[in-house]
């Protein structure tokens, strides 16, 4: 089901308000200078950061869920991804080979130990992670910051085909302008305290 990710007088820090609405399938990059608070957008709209104002999904404010629901619903994938369980396999959801080899992974890259990733392997890792358990909508801070060039257009390919075909709302913190142009609906750059429209 596709739905509406709405941002109703969102204050976080010092940034806001923000109110703004990320329609299906569509992809909202938001750039600004490193401190301006744009991580702490997206885990305010995780509800892991306090802030004002409300987060909808469709007509469910964020209020009306526990805090674990709401976040597997609308699931931020941070740039520093977190692994708790020993194997790759013990944190997806049910296995998408397609997915795996359109990141460039064999399916047997599933019984791994975290322990043996790189980096960028589990920064795309994270992503393939986040998909399998299927929320409705996505926040991602940074999702190539890793990558080198081959894998970045790798990922941005499957992410924009991903996003696009499942309808998710997506907000995506970018920092380069290029990336911007390829995979954004929209821009928009916290500029001081505020969000402007690119």
């Amino acid at each position: 089901m596709t739905q509406t990710l709405s941002l109703d007088n969102l204050h976080v820090g010092e940034v806001g308000p923000v109110s703004l609405q990320v329609g299906p399938g569509e992809i909202l990059c938001i750039s600004g200078p490193s401190g301006s608070g744009k991580s702490r957008l997206l885990r305010a709209v995780a509800d892991l950061e306090p802030h004002e104002g409300r987060v909808l999904l469709g007509d469910t404010p964020a209020s009306d869920l526990s805090a674990s629901d709401w976040r597997r619903r609308v699931m931020l994938i941070p740039s520093e991804s977190r692994w708790w369980h020993d194997h790759v396999r013990d944190h997806c959801g049910p296995e998408q080979t397609e997915d795996l080899k359109a990141l460039g992974f064999e399916p047997s890259v599933l019984d791994w130990p975290v322990s043996r990733l790189s980096s960028g392997e589990k920064q795309r890792l994270a992503l393939y992670r986040a998909l399998t358990l299927a929320p409705e909508a996505l926040l991602l801070d940074e999702p190539t910051a890793n990558l080198d060039g081959t894998n970045r257009d790798q990922v941005e390919r499957w992410l924009l085909e991903r996003i696009r075909e499942s309808g998710r709302p997506t907000l995506w913190v970018a920092h380069d302008p290029e990336q911007i142009q390829r995979v954004a609906s929209a821009h928009y750059r916290i500029h001081g305290h505020q969000l402007e429209r690119v």
